[in-house]
């Protein structure tokens, strides 16, 4: 499975690059993340718990980090093993992108899955890969990123037209 997208992040490519490596910013977006530790330079260990279809496990894992270019682009490389879930391995290029005092981050996905896992078949795998690279991308902005003004207005809108649904369901 392949996997190509970009996400711009309200901060700039340095501040970027320091959430890249930092494991408390990564323990902080993975989702279903327990436990993260380790360095950039050593590599992190990782405890993901994650429910796929019918599926739920505790997968731990090894993630390298390397080909590193400070704060252009870097190769992360993983493997995590889910007991009898199965197995789930692959890496993302990811490179950085001045865009004023914003960065736009590009990554490019490869992951491949084992075991009972595989047995899902490709559309839920595909799908579930897209949503967490989406959700962990989302979670890194919000945590490295600071709110973009525009963001701040829309959530208010969001907010309100919820209420407005609610008291309409209320009523």
């Amino acid at each position: 499975m392949k996997l190509s997208d970009s996400r711009t992040i309200n901060a700039d490519a340095s501040t970027v690059w320091a959430g890249l490596l930092d494991p408390e910013v990564l323990k902080a977006c993975v989702p279903g993340c327990t436990e993260m530790s380790g360095s950039a330079q050593d590599g992190f260990e990782a405890v993901v718990v994650q429910k796929v279809g019918p599926v739920k496990a505790t997968f731990k894992g090894a993630v390298q980090i390397s080909d590193m270019v400070e704060p252009a682009s870097l190769t992360i490389s993983g493997e995590g093993k889910g007991g009898a879930a199965g197995f789930a391995k692959g890496g993302a290029d990811v490179r950085l992108e001045a865009a004023g005092e914003q960065t736009v981050l590009h990554y490019d996905v490869e992951a491949k899955v084992g075991g009972k896992l595989a047995q899902l078949g490709s559309r839920i795998i595909d799908g579930f890969a897209k949503k967490m690279a989406d959700q962990f991308f989302a979670n890194f902005s919000d945590v490295v990123g600071a709110p973009a003004e525009d963001d701040a207005s829309e959530d208010a809108d969001e907010t309100a037209k919820k209420k407005g649904w609610l008291k309409k369901l209320v009523s």
